[in-house]
């Protein structure tokens, strides 16, 4: 069962790169007492999340912002090596939060993975935005269709903040 508007993000630890190198980041320092827009990626590099989903988000960033968001993050089911070689290939360093949910973890816990093994890439993320506040989740877009990023980008975003 996937996790619904109103339900409290579940307890997990993300990994993120830092200059000092790998953290741990909580779900509870992340998303409390803060409003925060996290969006999920099946795999960094991939192409529909590198070319049509990630891009919105680096280019509505200021706007995001405005509208009172005090973070904007992205995961996906990858190490923290390969989340932290997308921020840099993308531009996205200091702008979005880039976590790896390695072994799928949070994706798990919030009933958001997907099985694409038949694909060769193993349990990864479903496609998806929220709006998180102070740890709860006030929005939430699932995609529907695989290989698309409109229920789940930007511009939705935009419209529902």
């Amino acid at each position: 069962m996937s996790i619904s508007v109103g339900d409290r993000l579940p307890a997990a630890t993300f990994k993120t790169m830092t200059e000092e190198g790998a953290k741990d980041v909580s779900v509870a320092d992340l998303f409390g007492g803060k409003k925060v827009v996290l969006f999920g990626v099946p795999g960094a590099f991939t192409p529909t999340c590198s070319n049509n989903h990630l891009p919105g988000y680096l280019e509505n960033h200021d706007a995001i912002l405005a509208k009172g968001v005090d973070t904007i993050a992205v995961v996906a089911v990858n190490d923290h090596h390969v989340m932290s070689a997308w921020a840099r290939f993308t531009g996205g360093e200091g702008r979005i939060v880039y976590l790896a949910d390695g072994n799928g973890a949070f994706t798990k816990a919030a009933g958001l993975e997907m099985d694409l093994s038949m694909g060769g890439l193993g349990m990864r993320s479903k496609r998806y935005s929220m709006i998180v506040e102070d740890g709860v989740v006030t929005t939430l877009n699932i995609e529907d269709s695989p290989g698309k990023a409109i229920d789940s980008g930007a511009a939705k975003i935009l419209e529902q903040l």
